[in-house]
């Protein structure tokens, strides 16, 4: 048995989380996987994966008993994105951005606003984390959309680009600014808009390197009137919130790289094992083996980080941070990097679309990229040694 293999054994997981994890491991393997690379060179988004994942209400796992859910732990949703991921990235990160979106408003929400609106991702639906602008990407306290409170409601005017399950979410976790707050940080407030809100238009999805079956799209908010019932918190609770979502979100974004990673690398150990040059299996060559070795144990070391600030939140910690920002940093690094060794492995093979190494190394791309850019976070724990 192979270190990786061993890692994934000794995961903290109680006989109903396995078996769940059991059924999604099998559901990857039998139906997602094999439509993976139809769905990448259509761009349609997979609507059957979806259904599939709801067929084993993989939702209710992270939605609390009392609104019709069945609580795992962070641990094992972890697991399930890293394994839907390994399947199909596209899959997985549509399925991770309902926990994304939804978390906010389990943690934050008024007992009322999780009894109306979570029912609705119990019951399949899908949620979007609404927050990048044209003039505010890492750097999310540049927003500009406004949040005018008119009696019962509040009216959202102004546009959101690069928004996963933009185009086909049932609630969108709005953030923009409160208009009766002067100071920009601290207007930021969080708002739960639902599908078929009028003023609430997707203006288009986007056209992408990689993951191109997830609907990344832009909105624009017109005169949109929500009920001010869907306001988070009080005005000017947004930015806590938003920081406390994202060190929530950003090991799923590492399960989700760190799942793109392992189906390269066993894609190349199979390849490399079957393949011959001079005689020779290609892994039997030294420089070969080095790669491997290379790729294996930061695979290992990287993935037992991942379950380290997993049970850092099923322990409620509160001040994981910087842990989660190393996290992401190193997984998406290395996401690409084994991918991109993996394409190298594969030689002129792994240019071409026949096998998957090639969509991999594109879809690891993103994950350097958003929930922060890994410079971005770089910065934040290097700061974080500054002595005060």
């Amino acid at each position: 048995m192979n270190p990786l293999t061993r890692l994934d054994q000794t995961l903290p997981l109680n006989d109903e989380e396995r078996m769940l994890l059991d059924s999604v491991r099998a559901l990857a393997r039998e139906r997602i996987a094999p439509r993976a690379a139809g769905f990448d060179r259509s761009g349609e988004f997979p609507h059957e994966n979806v259904a599939a994942i709801n067929a084993l209400g993989l939702n209710a796992m992270f939605i609390p008993e009392d609104c019709g859910g069945a609580p795992m732990s962070y641990t094992a949703y972890l697991e399930c994105v890293r394994e839907l991921s390994r399947a199909c990235a596209s899959t997985g990160v549509i399925w991770a951005t309902n926990f994304h979106a939804i978390k906010p408003l389990i943690d934050f929400g008024s007992a009322e606003q999780k009894q109306r609106l979570l029912p609705v991702m119990v019951n399949g639906g899908l949620a979007s984390l609404t927050i990048t602008e044209p003039s505010a990407g890492s750097d999310a306290t540049g927003m500009k959309t406004a949040f005018t409170p008119d009696g019962d409601h509040v009216v959202v005017d102004g546009s959101k680009i690069f928004i996963t399950n933009g185009a086909h979410a049932d609630l969108y976790l709005v953030f923009g600014k409160w208009s009766e707050i002067d100071d920009g940080k601290a207007a930021i407030s969080a708002l739960v808009i639902e599908k078929g809100t009028p003023g609430l238009t997707v203006v288009r999805e986007e056209n992408k390197m990689g993951l191109r079956a997830s609907s990344t799209a832009a909105l624009a908010f017109d005169r949109c009137r929500v009920p001010r019932a869907n306001l988070l918190g009080a005005p000017g609770d947004g930015l806590r919130i938003l920081l406390a979502s994202l060190n929530k979100s950003r090991p799923s974004v590492a399960a989700h790289a760190l799942g793109i990673a392992r189906a390269a690398f066993e894609d190349a150990v199979q390849y490399i094992n079957d393949r011959r040059q001079s005689g020779r299996r290609i892994v039997e060559f030294q420089g070969i083996q080095f790669m491997l070795a290379d790729m294996a144990t930061d695979l290992a070391l990287c993935e037992r980080w991942l379950w380290h600030v997993a049970t850092m939140v099923d322990h409620d910690a509160t001040d994981f941070g910087i842990e989660a920002s190393m996290l992401k940093l190193r997984a998406s690094d290395l996401a690409m990097r084994i991918t991109t060794d993996a394409v190298q492995l594969f030689g002129g093979y792994g240019y071409i679309s026949d096998y998957r190494v090639e969509r991999l190394m594109r879809d690891a791309k993103i994950t350097q990229i958003w929930e922060g850019t890994n410079q971005i976070h770089r910065q934040l724990i290097g700061r974080s040694f500054m002595r005060k």
